[in-house]
């Protein structure tokens, strides 16, 4: 077996990961090769970063605050699968957080270099949304007002991601008038939206608590 240490870039293949200036080891033998990364690199410290194609921008940069947000949106998604009450949902919620993953490998790609180390964007994810709102619409009563959040921490917690997914397409939106991105993504957000709207309400029925409607004065 051999050991070798590197700070060159390397390709991880075409598994949504990013290109990264960390130091490598490689354990290799005439099987397998293991590659191990340093979790600290200290190539962020001065509040740059790197783009999968090959530039380095500032942390503050559109494209970096558009990925960074469906980060931030996957964490909570992550959350709803720990506390949803539904097995069906749960395994769903945990197929979402693989494709946002995916859409934000895409956003941190500024090139059609960078897309190449990319598996493309799973497009059956829109169909299988809209299929799961269908399904839990038909177990729901109509809805006849306006929604607040709230109720239970589980629902309210599911607000939160909607309202950062909404974020996040807004970002992406942003993003695509001054550097074009997948317009499949800006879709899937906007129904990723409207899927956990759906969510909450169907938790609410489960959690057998009553929704909270906004009441005019």
């Amino acid at each position: 077996m051999r050991i070798q240490k590197s700070t060159e870039k390397k390709d991880f293949g075409r598994k949504g990961l990013f290109e990264a200036d960390s130091m490598f080891e490689f354990f290799e033998n005439d099987k397998i090769k293991i590659v191990r990364m340093k979790i600290y690199t200290k190539t962020g410290d001065a509040g740059q970063t790197g783009l999968l194609g090959g530039s380095r921008v500032s942390k503050s940069h559109v494209r970096i605050e558009a990925y960074g947000t469906l980060d931030e949106l996957n964490a909570w998604i992550g959350l709803l699968a720990d506390e949803n009450p539904e097995e069906k949902s749960r395994a769903f919620l945990h197929q979402i957080q693989n494709d946002i993953f995916l859409m934000g490998s895409h956003l941190a790609a500024e090139n059609e270099k960078g897309r190449g180390y990319l598996n493309p964007i799973r497009e059956a994810l829109l169909g299988e949304l809209e299929s799961e709102i269908d399904r839990m619409t038909e177990m729901l009563p109509p809805l006849r007002n306006f929604v607040l959040p709230g109720g239970h921490q589980v629902v309210s917690h599911i607000h939160i991601a909607r309202t950062i997914c909404r974020r996040a397409e807004r970002i992406a939106v942003h993003l695509h008038s001054v550097d074009p991105v997948d317009e499949r993504i800006i879709k899937m957000l906007n129904r990723l939206s409207d899927y956990l709207f759906t969510l909450s309400r169907m938790s609410c029925k489960l959690l057998k608590v009553e929704e909270k409607t906004w009441k005019s004065k």
